[in-house]
């Protein structure tokens, strides 16, 4: 331990730490830095730091130092303090002036005591059982409150027995040791009320996104999941691609600060699809707007079916003779109507690839004629009806896939207007392109990779996979991981996700982690890397 010799070099050394107080980000680290610094320009043995709850009107013990016991409890010690906490009322409401530290906070006073076996006023028997079972000797005492820029006390400072820098001899805490504390306890206080401040802003600001992805699941219960499990799996590859040592990205390396802007772009990716219409997002079936329409399809089979048999009836009133004819034409009309019913109910589940023979033979069916409900002979399927139920791909039309994907650049739009700090200036780049190619096919802007960070590579193979997976769409079943890597492989070779990406997906298991966090057990099954395209064992 260094002695620092003069009243100027104690000076300096407080300047210093109030830099380095300024520059702590972690709470737990801050408040062990002001003990440790408040410890060493007092050349105290042990200290002691308090933060007040208000709620309970208690202070907390949060650091904790002894360095002739070899006592560390708090902060990043990892041992956890096992002292309760210190009241400032007792249940009658009556104020706790019987504590050092409870007065210190009550009155907003510092407290210097040479001696606590010999000072009057104060309550020191839990003090004197520590020093029984540990051989401990408390003596001298200094407790100075810790007051924020309001002047409201959040917190006490107390060391205990102050060494003097020559003989090491316990002393009493000099009126220099006081007011270098004192100057302490105030740079201590606004530099942790700062860091509070600051984590209440980053957690209101996330409670905003939460805000805007509750209004998606509210809207449509698979697009608030997608939003909760995509952040998921992109820190998860993040992070597998920070600790890679070997390929191509084995440089890449993430702060801490950009792995909070990469989760803030993750949580916010889809942002854009508050804007787009609930019944293009949910739509389970080919024909569902605000409903299923093939409900109105079915009501026009009936249609036919009696005009089958109104046509029955009248050719046996006309002819008695043809009637066995007759029945066994329309029983056949019936048969028909009822196999292209059901064979229509069948085309409006979406699929991966609709044959081109199922396709015309919904063509067919829709050039049949009926009356409509105006008395009009018409086709059997309007326009809009025929695009829908020959849709090759999903449950979506094209012009209702370039409503989904607008959805990129009403997000880029959003993200791009709000005035980021400069630790999150990249969350609209990384959010944005998460429906580009690497070989610049993709949307909005057509990037290639070269174009692309890392970062926004990793959230598109993430919303890619989490999509496959998804066992909560509207139109499909999660698929199994097996169907999922051999799709997102062939990704990789037509260049539509980043192959080296994809090969740390694959390596590092990834696609495991995510899966025992979010699938079903049915889904995750063995998976035999040999057979899935792109994979290369020997990476």
């Amino acid at each position: 331990m260094s002695f620092l010799p003069n009243l100027r070099d104690r000076l300096k050394e407080l300047n210093e730490i109030g830099i380095a107080l300024s520059q702590q980000r972690d709470i737990n680290s801050l408040l062990e830095t002001i003990l440790e610094a408040a410890k060493r320009i007092t050349h105290a043995d042990a200290g002691t730091l308090y933060l007040y709850e208000p709620a309970q009107q208690v202070l907390h013990f949060e650091i904790l130092r002894n360095d002739s016991l070899n006592i560390a409890m708090g902060g990043t010690s990892g041992a956890p303090i096992t002292f309760y906490p210190v009241h400032l009322y007792d249940e009658a409401g009556r104020p706790n002036h019987a504590m050092v530290v409870s007065h210190s906070a009550l009155t907003g006073e510092t407290v210097n005591i040479p001696d606590a076996y010999a000072a009057a006023g104060y309550d020191f028997s839990g003090t004197q059982k520590f020093d029984r079972k540990t051989g401990y000797r408390s003596q001298s005492f200094l407790a100075v409150p810790m007051r924020n820029h309001e002047r409201e006390v959040i917190g006490v400072l107390q060391l205990i027995n102050a060494q003097d820098r020559d003989s090491k001899e316990i002393v009493p805490f000099s009126v220099d040791d006081q007011q270098l504390l004192e100057s302490l306890a105030s740079q201590a206080a606004i530099a942790l009320t700062n860091r509070r401040l600051i984590e209440q802003m980053e957690e209101l600001f996330e409670s905003f996104i939460k805000l805007i992805n509750t209004a998606l699941d509210d809207k449509s219960a698979y697009t608030g999941g997608h939003c909760e499990r995509v952040p998921v799996l992109t820190m998860l590859l993040a992070d597998a691609v920070n600790r890679t040592t070997q390929g191509p990205l084995k440089d890449f390396v993430m702060t801490d600060k950009d792995r909070y802007e990469l989760k803030i772009a993750g949580l916010l990716h889809d942002c854009g699809k508050i804007t787009t219409p609930v019944h293009v997002v949910d739509k389970s079936t080919k024909l569902h707007t605000l409903l299923d329409r093939i409900e109105l399809v079915d009501a026009r089979f009936e249609v036919l079916k009696r005009d089958s048999e109104i046509a029955m009836l009248r050719e046996i009133i006309r002819d008695r003779a043809t009637e066995p004819a007759a029945r066994a034409e329309h029983e056949a009309r019936i048969r028909q109507l009822d196999d292209d019913r059901e064979f229509l109910r069948y085309c409006n589940i979406g699929s991966e690839a609709m044959p081109v023979e199922e396709q015309q033979r919904v063509r067919q069916i829709g050039a049949y004629r009926w009356r409509n409900t105006c008395g009009v002979e018409t086709d059997f399927l309007s326009v809009d009806e025929l695009e829908n139920l020959t849709i090759r791909s999903g449950t979506l039309t094209a012009g209702e896939r370039e409503i989904i994907n607008h959805h990129i650049v009403v997000t880029i739009k959003m993200l791009e207007a709000l005035p980021w700090p400069k630790h999150l200036k990249n969350v609209p780049e990384y959010a944005g392109g998460h429906h580009e190619r690497m070989d610049g096919k993709g949307y909005p802007r057509g990037l290639r990779r070269e174009q692309m960070s890392v970062q926004a590579r990793v959230m598109g193979i993430a919303d890619i996979f989490e999509a496959l997976t998804a066992k909560d769409r509207p139109y499909k079943k999660g698929k199994t991981l097996t169907e999922s890597l051999t799709i997102l492989g062939k990704f990789k070779l037509n260049g539509h996700v980043d192959p080296d990406l994809f090969d740390i997906f694959i390596r590092e298991k990834v696609y495991l982690d995510y899966a025992r966090q979010f699938l079903a057990e049915e889904q995750i099954d063995d998976v035999d890397l040999s057979k899935i395209p792109g994979v290369n064992l020997d990476s």
